[in-house]
């Protein structure tokens, strides 16, 4: 009886021993916390661009001609106004010259009848008029006296045609001066101003026209900027409307790029954003620009960012990363984007350290989002210890043991390559 009952109490002494075993064989999961807090949190847009100035001017000529001269080269920073080149203009210098004494006489034969009295001069055409008339009257009769003694014998030949030549020429004079005195009583002052006046701007506007020709021949910069292009040299022909010069304003440079329709709805002008480039700080700028059209070929809608003060290693043509901020959470329950997951139903969860050393998963709410962190709208408070290293995949209620990060360790690092909930959007 004595041996059964040591028997007995050696086998339960040995299934005492394999439950004690069974259970200290319960897993425990190494995990790393951080608490969920309060701060601002922003969503973002990014996408591709490409670089351009704010401003460019193509300059070309408006006249067809050799170039004289260059006073720029690639790469010089110019003003508005400043001469770039020459053309070859003698012959357009001497139309202008030609031009302008045109003008200059038409003006001072405009300024003589403006300032000569009409009355004056009808009276002065009228003492003409009369005196012409008396002249010729005069020497009628002496033609008529001379031919009479002429063909009575008493004179010679040449006295008659000396009178006959006097009488022509006093008929013309005579008929000069009614003439211009029947044209003055006709036209008076109005009309005669009227027909100075309009000499005098027929005048001016070919002189106007010449000079502009000649102007043509300065090619000057419309714009502040950068010579970013001179394709041709010194003797080569600069043939009208092609472009002999480019001018960009690089103060100010724009990043442009199409996004989808879903991204560009939650973008507005004036919204911050940040050009980024490969292996140098971003460059801070603001969207200028949200198209109102879709572009007809990709149906995406065009944005560009623009920045004032571009760093030097910003240039044209450039292609860059633009990362918009389209809305902004100042007070928000802020989680690691990364310790955010999906339940096999597809809600969106968080694991939460309770005070049992076990993880509880937490349906949550989300709002705001980037790469970062994740704004949780409901299902847990500021505060609650989030698990950010260590919980991926780990069961509901799962024993854990939470250790602090050492130095220079990154939340998510120790979490197999699955992706968490953000990506699998």
């Amino acid at each position: 009886m004595k041996a059964w009952c040591g028997i007995l109490f050696l086998g339960l002494s040995v299934l005492a021993g394999c439950g004690a075993a069974e259970k200290e064989k319960e897993p425990v999961v190494t995990v790393q916390t951080q608490p969920a807090d309060r701060q601002p949190i922003s969503q973002f847009v990014s996408a591709e661009a490409v670089v351009f100035p704010l401003r460019q001017a193509t300059v070309s000529p408006k006249i067809t001609s050799t170039v004289a001269d260059f006073k720029v080269q690639r790469g010089a920073r110019v003003k508005q106004g400043q001469l770039l080149a020459i053309l070859e203009n003698k012959d357009l210098a001497a139309q202008a010259v030609a031009s302008k004494g045109d003008f200059d006489q038409a003006d001072a034969t405009y300024a003589i009848t403006v300032n000569a009295g009409v009355p004056q001069q009808i009276q002065k055409a009228e003492l003409d008029a009369a005196a012409a008339k008396s002249a010729f009257d005069a020497a009628q009769k002496v033609f008529d006296s001379r031919k009479d003694l002429f063909q009575q014998g008493a004179i010679p030949r040449r006295d008659l045609d000396s009178a006959d030549v006097a009488l022509a020429q006093a008929r013309s004079q005579n008929e000069q001066a009614q003439k211009q005195l029947a044209d003055l009583q006709r036209m008076g002052k109005e009309q005669l101003l009227k027909a100075a006046e309009g000499s005098k701007e027929s005048a001016e506007g070919h002189y106007r026209a010449a000079t502009a020709q000649l102007s043509y021949s300065e090619i000057r910069s419309p714009i502040d900027g950068v010579v970013t292009d001179r394709p041709l040299y010194v003797g080569d022909l600069a043939v009208a409307n092609q472009p002999i010069l480019t001018v960009m304003d690089v103060s100010a440079l724009v990043a442009k790029a199409h996004i989808p329709q879903v991204d560009a709805a939650q973008l507005k002008v004036g919204d911050a954003a940040q050009i980024k480039i490969e292996a140098e700080d971003p460059v801070a700028g603001r969207v200028s620009l949200v198209s109102p059209a879709l572009d007809p070929g990709s149906t995406t809608v065009e944005v560009w960012v623009e920045t004032r003060k571009p760093s030097p290693n910003l240039k044209p043509g450039m292609t860059v990363t633009l990362e918009m901020t389209a809305k902004t959470v100042k007070d928000a329950i802020a989680a690691p984007s990364n310790a955010i997951f999906k339940n096999a139903e597809g809600a969106s969860y968080v694991l939460v350290a309770g005070t049992d050393k076990k993880a509880h998963q937490r349906v949550v709410q989300l709002g705001v989002r980037n790469s970062e962190l994740t704004q949780v709208i409901s299902g847990i408070n500021a505060g609650d210890p989030i698990i950010v290293s260590g919980g991926y995949a780990i069961p509901d209620g799962t024993t854990i043991e939470i250790e602090k990060p050492s130095a220079g360790d990154k939340d998510g690092k120790d979490q197999p390559a699955a992706t968490p909930e953000k990506d699998k959007d």
